[in-house]
């Protein structure tokens, strides 16, 4: 068991818990933020190994956050997975311009977000 720490920014409380009932089965620690400025608040205070954000989300957009995000010394080497339905060419050009590592298009395979969690994730030394 790593225990290594998530961030999920959703706003869909369906998403969230299914993902955060996946990840826990997989040992990581889920924490979930219904909306922009909470998961901001949310990430600056723990600090996770990965964050996990939507970029539709209510008081504060995907983008938005993955700026602030990277432009906190705090927090910009978190890496940040973008998990959302727009996946036309801008928005994901988009995401990648605002520091986040990858993008994957909602509905998306179990298999396929925990594949990417596990690259995305530094291993424990």
């Amino acid at each position: 068991m790593s225990g290594q720490k998530i961030v999920m920014i959703e706003d869909s409380k369906a998403a969230s818990t299914v993902l955060k009932e996946v990840l826990a089965a997989e040992g990581y620690t889920v924490l979930h933020a219904a909306d922009g400025v909470a998961g901001l608040a949310l990430a600056r205070r723990e600090k996770p190994d990965l964050v996990l954000l939507d970029l539709l989300l209510p008081k504060l957009n995907g983008y938005d956050v993955c700026n602030a995000l990277m432009r906190d010394n705090l927090t910009r080497h978190i890496p940040i997975l973008i998990i959302s339905t727009l996946d036309n060419p801008e928005s994901v050009e988009k995401a990648k311009l605002c520091g986040a590592r990858n993008f994957l298009k909602k509905p998306y395979q179990l298999d396929d977000l925990l594949r990417e969690i596990k690259r995305l994730l530094p291993p424990r030394s």
